[in-house]
């Protein structure tokens, strides 16, 4: 691997802190024009961090979440299990609300919270011990799931083919080579080229300050554009498939992701291109049976209004409806890639099949 693109593909963009009290993130609300690492030492930093997106992509708050509960419980100093446990069943409730549609944030603090009630005759210090490899084995793991969709979602596409992506999900939003990303970087760096046109992604702007980022840095062609031009680079015929991430897939596979995926998918299958969407297993949710019963955050009108601009675009009185997530129905995928492979539809039995094979 080139040193250019193990410099964007190896970002350290969550990790805990030396001290084993703290996470150290970097706070991707000031990338591209700034490269800022933020300590976070206390409960309402760590909550503002992820409501705040300073850390975002689902796999990435998921990793944050595990650090955070794990760092703030080696703060606590108290021996007695009950008083222990109820303070971080407290505190994984206090960090699970920060943010409702992702479900690797609650995926990854259940998961934490099981190593505490599954030992309850431990010691206290032992427990910490095994929060201490558990929130580094979900930050390792998630390493190992990047790569193998990666693989899998390299398979679907040729060298010098065009793909459209929506939102960020490369290294800052999960770990190493990324989700929906992840193909391109590992494509770049096996010798293939890939002509990348990126959505800005309104009004947070992932894909103009994040996804093209990356891509830039990595040496892969990217060409910015307006989420409203996805239409007519389709059109033109230079997109052979469409590459998105996720934040939480249904049981029937219907998938959330930044609002305007949902455009996306209807003006792909309207163009006759694929789309993909690319996520590790953590993402799904088979608890959820359809997109209507996921979650949609709503987020300040202000983000429409003012964010970006040196003044506001927008009468202050004016209304404004700002969903920070849609849902894509699962007639418009044409795969959901995950760690474990390529699931297709009827998605009812291939996500299920997932979980089957994994017990």
């Amino acid at each position: 691997m080139n040193t250019e693109l193990r410099q964007v593909t190896h970002i350290d963009n969550v990790r805990l802190g030396e001290d084993e009290k703290s996470v150290v993130i970097i706070d991707q609300t000031q990338l591209p024009n700034r490269t800022v690492y933020r300590t976070l030492r206390t409960a309402e930093e760590m909550f503002d961090a992820i409501r705040l997106l300073q850390v975002r992509g689902a796999p990435a708050i998921g990793i944050c979440a595990a650090y955070s509960i794990y760092a703030l419980a080696r703060q606590w100093e108290t021996g007695d299990y009950d008083a222990f446990a109820e303070r971080f069943h407290a505190a994984k409730e206090y960090l699970n609300a920060s943010r409702p549609t992702a479900v690797n944030l609650s995926w990854a603090l259940g998961r934490m919270e099981g190593a505490v009630t599954a030992h309850a005759k431990s010691p206290v210090e032992e427990i910490l011990n095994l929060l201490g490899r558990e929130c580094r084995a979900i930050h390792e793991e998630d390493i190992a799931m990047c790569r193998a969709i990666s693989e899998h979602g390299l398979g679907l596409i040729r060298d010098g083919d065009g793909i459209l992506t929506h939102c960020n999900a490369g290294p800052l939003a999960t770990s190493r080579y990324g989700t929906a990303l992840g193909p391109l970087f590992l494509g770049r760096e096996r010798g293939m080229n890939f002509r990348v046109f990126s959505d800005e992604t309104r009004p947070l702007l992932q894909g103009a300050r994040l996804t093209s980022y990356e891509l830039q840095r990595a040496g892969i062609d990217v060409t910015l554009i307006c989420d409203n031009m996805a239409s007519i680079v389709m059109k033109n015929g230079w997109v052979q498939a469409c590459f998105v991430g996720c934040d939480r897939v249904a049981a029937n596979g219907d998938a959330a992701n930044k609002i305007g995926t949902s455009g996306v998918a209807i003006l792909a299958k309207h163009y006759g291109i694929p789309f993909y969407v690319l996520g590790p297993t953590s993402t799904v949710d088979l608890s959820c049976p359809d997109g209507d019963h996921i979650p949609i955050e709503l987020r300040s009108p202000d983000e429409i209004r003012e964010m970006w601009y040196a003044e506001p675009m927008a009468l202050p009185e004016v209304k404004c409806y700002n969903p920070a997530f849609d849902v894509t129905d699962h007639t418009l995928i044409a795969g959901i890639v995950t760690e474990k492979g390529i699931c297709r539809p009827p998605y009812t039995k291939s996500l299920a099949a997932l979980f089957r094979d994994r017990e």
